[in-house]
């Protein structure tokens, strides 16, 4: 029970990952408001980058929660597409949920998480530091959002509040799923291989989610400005 009576926002609850990452805070005490783009069972809905109901949806949630302890940004989107395929469309989708709304979900929520000495914990990807064929568009996204937490890291460090990230591998999760089937149809496997892990096959969901736990508990105390890579060994 590391989290009892902790306040928490997950974002991207309503499956897949966040689904599990707030199901873990709740089964170790933690008072979790979630949301995601689309409603579910405990999970408020919430279109992230839209500013307005971004900031209406942090108002509302630190009301509920009467503070915040941590802030978990999960929700996110992988569209492949290769060159020639790119669209500024795309491109802006992208970083759009994947850099910008935790970036700015963490500076909304900055002055509730320096009251209670809090922490941020955002899942990046292992696409954020290395090269993927067909992925440009995620792989920029989730780099702007690793180099942007360790960013916000080094200001929020000065007032108590630490700021990590994780970078998963492959996951089971609709996300990866639906990103394959967008695969182009003359796909180079060759390319696709070098981001295989040693270890084979993609990971359970709680095989993150558990990694992010670590870095939101007290044990972690003293990391911060982090990127605690979960991902079966990708190492070629």
């Amino acid at each position: 029970m590391r989290f009892t009576d902790r306040r928490v926002i997950v974002t991207g609850a309503s499956g897949g990952l966040g689904r599990v990452v707030a199901e873990l805070f709740r089964g170790e005490g933690a008072r979790v408001v979630a949301t995601d783009v689309v409603a579910a069972d405990g999970v408020v809905a919430c279109d992230l980058t839209d500013d307005a109901a971004r900031d209406a949806f942090v108002n509302a949630a630190l009301a509920e929660l009467g503070g915040l302890d941590i802030l978990c940004n999960v929700a996110g989107i992988q569209q492949f597409a290769e060159i020639g395929k790119l669209t500024p469309a795309g491109l802006r989708k992208h970083f759009d949920v994947n850099a910008l709304a935790p970036l700015m979900l963490t500076q909304a929520c900055a002055e509730a998480l320096v009251e209670s000495k809090g922490n941020v914990v955002s899942v990046a990807s292992i696409s954020a530091v290395m090269g993927q064929p067909y992925n440009a568009q995620y792989c920029a996204s989730k780099a702007a959002l690793l180099l942007g937490m360790r960013s916000l890291a080094v200001e929020l460090g000065t007032r108590g509040v630490r700021v990590n990230c994780v970078s998963p591998g492959g996951i089971e999760t609709p996300m990866i799923e639906a990103a394959a089937a967008g695969l182009p149809e003359n796909v180079n496997w060759d390319l696709i291989a070098k981001s295989q892990s040693v270890i084979p096959g993609f990971m359970p969901p709680v095989d993150v989610a558990e990694a992010l736990l670590y870095l939101a508990s007290d044990v972690a105390r003293s990391v911060t400005g982090a990127n605690l890579v979960v991902d079966r060994g990708v190492v070629w």
